[in-house]
């Protein structure tokens, strides 16, 4: 019997979670039905998450889980006998059964450090898990925000959220305050402006390692056409074709931020001028360590992408868009059938 190797062990713990995909999870169950390690670390994975499943993912505060994360890194970074030794305190806290809720979350913290111990034996340090953990947050972001989007067209008349563009008009400038529409976020800050999401810091992806946007209070948010600059939305949306009907299905209409625009500046007296090169049509979002990223489909499903290919499309370039393709960032899809998600 082969040992299992990291990938492995992680694609394990992604299909426990419910993270895989329909070609990854045929592949972790051909290796549990073919290895004895693997099988062992799924009947164990299962046994420790099966008290989560009478639980409501709402009812973990975040900074719970958070803090909870943060701990075990920090002592698995430290050594593995720190890490034991966190878990050994932890498990041995009273818990006061003051309610249901309390009971229930007394069954989460067990539940986790179950699993965080059996993790502490295959896996160091467990970056890994937070990553995991604010994967499963921006796809419940960009639900939050389809839900709001949802809400706009229901309020008016069945049309999504537009800002009409001109021929050659750029899209790429986030942040212009400007009357003119220079911005494919624009439409995406109505929603903002007209209380459909209610946090402007939803457009914000928790993996974005670059830092979390100052908060925007109720009078700003009126005063100002646009997110105000790229740190405040660091995600990208679909940018149609001419005819594109608005229901859109199942083809992509946000993902997280598209790697090609990584560090572009919106300044109305620029121009954009970026060189397509073999790296910039391959990397993954930088939202998420380039690891892949999450995509919000029209139909309200979030799926998690370790590539950047939904079928044969890239979602981050058009069709004609090769290398050496200088990106000028007024280019618009040819067909609804080039998704094309960008600033």
């Amino acid at each position: 019997m082969s040992s299992l190797n990291d990938q492995q062990k992680h694609l394990l713990f992604d299909y426990c979670l419910g993270l895989t995909s329909d070609e990854e999870t045929a592949e972790v169950k051909a290796l549990i039905s073919s290895n004895e390690e693997a099988a062992e670390i799924h009947s164990k994975l299962k046994a420790a998450l099966s008290p989560l499943d009478s639980m409501e993912p709402e009812s973990c505060p975040d900074t719970l889980a958070e803090r909870t994360v943060s701990r075990l890194n920090s002592a698995a970074n430290s050594g593995r006998i720190q890490l034991e030794q966190l878990l050994a305190r932890e498990q041995t806290k009273p818990i006061a059964v003051r309610s249901q809720f309390w009971w229930n979350l007394g069954k989460l913290t067990a539940a986790a450090a179950v699993i965080f111990i059996v993790l502490g034996t295959w896996f160091a340090p467990l970056d890994f898990a937070r990553q995991r953990y604010q994967q499963y947050r921006c796809s419940k972001q960009l639900a939050g925000i389809f839900q709001g989007l949802s809400n706009y067209v229901s309020d008016n008349n069945g049309q999504p959220p537009a800002m009409a563009l001109a021929a050659g008009t750029p899209w790429w400038k986030v942040g212009n305050q400007g009357k003119e529409n220079c911005s494919n976020t624009r439409r995406m800050w109505l929603l903002v402006k007209g209380g459909y999401v209610k946090n402007p810091a939803n457009f914000v992806c928790p993996g974005r390692y670059q830092g979390r946007a100052p908060q925007l209070g109720d009078c700003d948010v009126q005063k100002i056409n646009d997110f105000p600059d790229k740190k405040y939305i660091t995600y990208s949306v679909r940018i149609s074709c001419p005819d594109e009907p608005c229901v859109l299905g199942n083809r992509p209409i946000m993902a997280d931020s598209n790697p090609i625009f990584d560090g572009c500046e919106a300044d109305s007296s620029t121009e954009l001028r970026i060189r397509l090169d073999d790296e910039l049509l391959v990397i993954n979002s930088s939202n998420h360590n380039r690891r892949g990223q999450n995509v919000l489909f029209g139909d309200g499903s979030v799926r998690f992408t370790k590539g950047r290919y939904i079928g044969d499309d890239d979602i981050f370039t058009l069709q004609q868009m090769g290398q050496g393709f200088e990106v000028k960032g007024c280019e618009l899809p040819s067909s609804e059938s080039d998704n094309f998600l960008a600033p």
